[in-house]
């Protein structure tokens, strides 16, 4: 499951199913290529609260744009986990000429009707990382196997430590993501019948760190007697629910699981306080997400390998990561550099786990 090749490696599969900066609609000018005219895409991204979107998957997804067209226009909206500004945001890039719609959905039953709204006005739209239903593409990972890793990495954290019975408390993702669905069905496929028992269970409004806190903490006392694991669906509601167990005194902390790979999520598993997160490489997700917005725009059918619901799609592969593979998959793919991993407080750690 590790090697350098892993990430940026990760190659398409054939399986069958996978921040807000304060702006509205407005242009970050992608340009550069192949020749295609003045084409415009719009990418709409939900919410700022889980790190990767601003930081990761907008550059990247532009940078693709302005390497595979050469007039082509990126019109960038963060919707900050408001469905309703998604959609006005949707029609304003509509307004402004988009030929594409990129988006990430807010909350994936809501979008359906924008992509009712887009298409009627003969603007086809890809969902990206989110599914939503009718859409004419969508790119993805493999969500229901996120969740498997999920569980699977956590039974095996329990057991390496010698946890073979006891109460797990499961912190799911947002009821309106369908990627959270997906995760949870996956992680309960594995954790339902692995011997430990499911005490409590959470849907995070809104993925919130600060809910997913609010609710751990109203949990300690009755499940802190006999809980050996978290199940944690991402990093940000991992990094919640640890900062409530450290709260309530609970010491030795349990495995506690995460996803996304964020910076803060890859120092608490050097340090011993989050057992794992999943590697979602996120370069070739836009860049496929860019190369097929291009191909749309220009009236040409989208690249896929998979099917969704009817929708074509392209699935990706996730990986765990755990203390021993960070080096081999994060560090060798230049997720992070080493110095903003390894800063004075986790250098001793590195130097241990060989990351330099």
């Amino acid at each position: 499951m590790v090697g350098a090749a892993l990430a940026l490696g990760l190659t398409v599969t054939g399986l069958a199913a996978c921040g807000d900066n304060g702006s509205d609609a407005g242009s970050s000018g992608a340009t550069g290529g192949s020749g295609d005219s003045a084409k415009k895409i719009a990418l709409l991204l939900p919410e700022n609260k889980t790190a990767r979107y601003e930081a990761f998957d907008k550059p990247l997804f532009e940078a693709a744009v302005k390497a595979d067209c050469a007039d082509c226009e990126v019109i960038y909206s963060n919707a900050n986990q408001d469905a309703a500004k998604q959609q006005q945001q949707a029609e304003a890039a509509i307004t402004q000429g988009a030929e594409v719609l990129v988006m990430s959905a807010v909350d994936g039953k809501s979008a359906v009707t924008i992509v009712q709204n887009a298409k009627a006005q003969g603007v086809p739209v890809i969902a990206y990382d989110r599914f939503i239903a009718g859409s004419d593409y969508y790119v993805s990972f493999d969500n229901k196997k996120v969740g498997e890793l999920q569980g699977t990495g956590l039974v095996e954290a329990l057991k390496a430590a010698g946890k073979t019975s006891g109460d797990i408390v499961m912190i799911n993702g947002s009821p309106t993501d369908a990627n959270a669905a997906d995760f949870k069905a996956g992680a309960h496929s594995v954790l339902d019948s692995s011997g430990y028992t499911v005490k409590a269970e959470f849907d995070t409004p809104d993925w919130s760190p600060d809910n997913a806190q609010e609710w751990m903490e109203s949990q300690i006392g009755a499940v802190q007697a006999n809980l050996v694991g978290v199940y944690a669906a991402n990093d940000g509601t991992a990094g919640g629910a640890i900062a409530a167990l450290k709260g309530g005194g609970v010491n030795p902390l349990p495995p506690v699981t995460g996803q996304d790979a964020e910076l803060a999520a890859i120092q608490r598993i050097i340090s011993g306080d989050q057992a794992l997160t999943i590697y979602k490489a996120i370069k070739p997700q836009a860049e496929d997400a860019a190369k097929n917005a291009i191909a749309l725009a220009n009236k040409q059918k989208p690249t896929a390998s998979a099917d969704k619901e009817g929708v074509p799609a392209t699935l990706l592969d996730p990986v765990v990561v755990t203390k021993a593979n960070i080096k081999d998959t994060i560090v060798a793919d230049k997720f992070y550099d080493v110095a903003d991993i390894c800063t004075a407080e986790y250098a001793a750690k590195c130097t241990e786990l060989g990351i330099s």
